[in-house]
């Protein structure tokens, strides 16, 4: 049997109808509204285009919101460092904010695709993917970020913790909703945080394991205050170890503590067999790795001696 490059590539003609530019917000929630579902966003059009080339999705309509103002901007405002909706992973990894208040973010954004993709796909885009491996999901989860979605009936803020719903599945409503804003505490001087990410190469690989670790000790810096760890793909969505963080709570600072949580992370997650990715038992080895230097960085980072 035979197949043209086309059908094999999956390089199908998109079937769209009408291509809108809004120059507001306000408009591209309304147009989103009167196409009841059969229009989408569009800004770097990373995951969009693949999905309608492959027929996984069928569309009248894309709305370009690459022209929307004020929403391609990184920011600090207050206690919060604020990502727009259309800041593209480039911006992020190349921010000297991001680089200096939240690395693990700027590490984890320059870890995406290509050049060429980072310039143009967006991190409001990667959280919506539902991915269980987003570089960008897994250290913002650790951050506690939160997130804003507008829709004609008004704004919304969600925590990430709630955000990821399932395998591929948000709490957005691509059909209505539109990711506005992303908004974290920077890392303060009692805090460290890290990104760790394991795949084949460097560059244009799917993870295999990425952890995200952040960190706070106490002010004589011999005992965690409270840890996060994310992790991906070893769950159907991006996943907090909230067991290991409450054993870690109060936990003295020492290698024992950090080798117990790089077990016990690993015995909570349930990676499937996969033949991108890698086996559940090779991954969860990597687990118990990649949590204990993890919390080793993130502690040195915190000015933490470890005995």
């Amino acid at each position: 049997m035979s197949f043209t490059f086309k059908e094999l590539h999956w390089a199908n003609d998109i079937r769209i109808q009408h291509y809108l530019q809004p120059e507001t917000l306000e408009e591209a929630l309304h147009i989103l509204q009167d196409y009841r579902g059969s229009a989408r966003v569009i800004a770097g059009g990373t995951d969009v285009i693949p999905q309608l080339r492959k027929r996984d999705i069928e569309l009248e309509a894309l709305v370009d919101i690459t022209g929307l103002p004020d929403m391609a901007n990184i920011e600090q405002n207050g206690d919060k460092i604020i990502l727009g909706g259309l800041v593209t992973h480039a911006q992020v990894a190349s921010s000297q904010l991001i680089k200096e208040k939240a690395r693990l973010l700027s590490e984890g954004a320059g870890s995406v695709g290509s050049p060429q993709i980072r310039n143009v796909a967006t991190v409001a885009g990667n959280l919506i993917s539902g991915q269980p491996a987003a570089d960008t999901s897994i250290p913002l989860l650790a951050l506690d970020a939160r997130v804003t979605i507008a829709s004609v009936e008004g704004d919304r803020t969600v925590t990430l913790n709630d955000f990821f719903l399932d395998l591929g599945k948000t709490a957005l409503d691509p059909g209505k909703e539109i990711l506005t804003k992303i908004e974290f505490q920077p890392l303060g001087n009692d805090q460290g945080g890290v990104y760790l990410r394991l795949s084949k190469r460097k560059a244009l690989s799917l993870p295999m394991l990425v952890c995200a670790v952040k960190v706070t000790v106490n002010k004589d810096k011999n005992a965690i205050y409270e840890a996060a760890i994310a992790l991906g793909p070893v769950a159907p969505t991006p996943f907090r170890d909230r067991s290991t963080e409450n054993a870690l709570k109060g936990a003295p600072i020492n290698l024992t503590t950090l080798a117990d949580a790089a077990e016990g992370a690993s015995a909570y997650c349930s990676p499937r067999d996969s033949l991108l990715r890698g086996s559940c038992d090779y991954r969860q080895e990597m687990v118990k790795v990649f949590v204990k230097r993890g919390l080793v960085r993130a502690l040195e980072q915190a000015g933490c001696t470890l005995d």
